[in-house]
């Protein structure tokens, strides 16, 4: 079996999608067993993982984003000649026309784009609305990176119950084997891309109203770069916590680790990575009780409305306040992240391509 995965997220800015593309396509080389597993625009080894910048070069980068350019082409056959050969082809939201001579697959990741299309610049609702329109309707297979996002497509795309598996993505082995960073204070710890869907102005309403011997005792550290409509909340950011920037993937299962408590506020999420790396890395979290969230996190989380400042307020000072209790996520949390593992991602998937190529 040879299946083609469109993985030029990896050449672009990009958090979470190009997180789960990177790993998925290295575990199911891994796994391959004879099958194989091609990288288009042709991408071989996909060299370090950063989020801000291109796994390869800049060199090697340019002529393979010209060549995604060139085969999204109004009338353009050359799709079909990238994939002769191929017998399954899992598209992006990055390649605009359906393959017709091959099997065609995809990931839904979330569907904030229809159900939220104000925390999204313009131009994300329109590609995935394409991405729907092109990909998604003509797909023999679907993904969904969780089952909240599977019976989203259901219900909001039409999408048969039968054409689309919940598959769930991993966590790396360097989040269950973390050791906290050292630092000078202890800190609650957000990490993700600082844009509206992420909720952080909610989240600096709650620490502003937590208890003064509270924040004089704890660093709010805000980690992630700055993505759409940030500026307003980036100042506020930048006075009213410790922003770190974006931190290399290296250095995040360290920095995850080491904090007291993590808070993940978001407004939607396909599968939220972040909630669980930490998990994974022993950090008790505080997150939103909405689309995924309690779904990924079990009993293993403290969970509060993303839209009130008070919950979160409380809910934070109750970790804060109690050794027991975020010993007790802790331990939860490490259990329930290891139904996370690329491996299993991996080897259901290798099945789901399988069963849809008929081999």
């Amino acid at each position: 079996m040879r299946v083609t995965i469109d993985a030029t997220s990896a050449l672009l800015r990009s958090a979470g999608v190009k997180n789960y593309t990177y790993h998925w396509v290295r575990h199911l080389r891994q796994q391959a067993n004879g099958d194989q597993i091609r990288a288009f625009p042709y991408l071989g080894d996909l060299g370090p993982l950063d989020h801000e910048v291109s796994t390869l070069t800049r060199g090697q980068t340019l002529p393979r984003l010209a060549l995604l350019y060139f085969v999204n082409l109004p009338g353009n056959p050359a799709i079909r000649w990238v994939l002769e050969d191929c017998d399954v082809f899992h598209a992006s939201n990055q390649v605009r026309h359906a393959p017709r001579r091959v099997k065609l697959t995809a990931t839904i990741y979330d569907l904030t784009c229809r159900l939220l299309p104000q925390l999204h610049t313009e131009a994300n609702v329109r590609a995935d609305a394409s991405f729907d329109e092109e990909i998604v309707a003509h797909a023999d297979g679907l993904i969904a990176i969780s089952e909240n996002t599977r019976q989203d497509a259901i219900r909001l795309l039409g999408v048969a119950p039968d054409r689309i598996e919940t598959i769930y993505p991993g966590i790396t082995e360097e989040y269950f084997d973390a050791k906290a960073t050292p630092r000078d204070r202890p800190y609650a710890l957000y990490v993700g891309t600082i844009e509206p869907r992420k909720n952080l102005d909610t989240l600096l309403d709650a620490w502003s109203q937590t208890k003064p011997g509270l924040r004089s005792e704890f660093d709010l550290l805000i980690a992630g770069p700055a993505g759409w409509a940030s500026e307003k909340t980036m100042a506020r950011v930048e006075q009213e916590a410790v922003y770190m920037g974006y931190v290399p993937e290296a250095k995040l299962p360290g920095l995850i680790a080491g904090a007291t408590a993590f808070v993940y506020p978001s407004l939607y999420e396909g599968f939220g990575f972040p909630p669980a790396q930490a998990m994974a890395a022993g950090a008790p979290v505080l997150t939103s009780n909405n689309s995924c969230l309690p779904e990924i996190v079990g009993d293993a989380a403290l969970l509060a409305d993303p839209n009130s400042a008070s919950e979160i307020k409380d809910a934070l000072a109750r970790l804060l306040e109690s050794e027991s209790l975020r010993a007790q996520l802790a331990a939860r949390g490490r259990e329930r992240a290891r139904l996370y593992r690329w491996d299993r991602c991996a080897k259901q998937s290798l099945q789901f391509f399988h069963k849809i190529a008929g081999k």
